[in-house]
């Protein structure tokens, strides 16, 4: 049973690059340690405080053994530290939504337009 750690951060709007900095080190982490990064997403339009992050894990034990190599990751423990030095993260909130399988990663099918 596939799970997804959905992240939701609320940051300085005014730190915006430092998020993204946090987001690009997790891109290099996350997979390396076995989670299944589905992306960060930095505020664009609309809100410029929320982001979030989602990470797919195939079972919860997964995902709390992956936390336990999380911590004992050098390149990992100073992420969380730029985070904390810098404070660009306000409020963060986790939650684990269980995806609806014939609605998981549903590429177009039809109206494909030339970017």
């Amino acid at each position: 049973m596939t799970i997804t750690c959905f992240i939701r951060y609320e940051i300085d709007p005014f730190q915006k690059g430092q998020f993204t900095a946090y987001a690009n080190n997790w891109a290099r982490i996350i997979p390396r340690l076995g989670g299944h990064l589905l992306g960060y997403f930095a505020p664009h339009e609309g809100s410029n405080y929320e982001a979030w992050g989602l990470i797919s894990f195939p079972s919860l034990a997964a995902y709390e053994a992956y936390r336990q190599r999380l911590r004992a990751d050098d390149e990992a423990i100073a992420n969380f530290a730029f985070a904390q030095r810098e404070r660009f993260i306000l409020k963060e909130e986790r939650t684990f939504p269980q995806p609806v399988p014939a609605s998981y990663l549903q590429s177009p099918t039809g109206y494909l337009e030339a970017a």
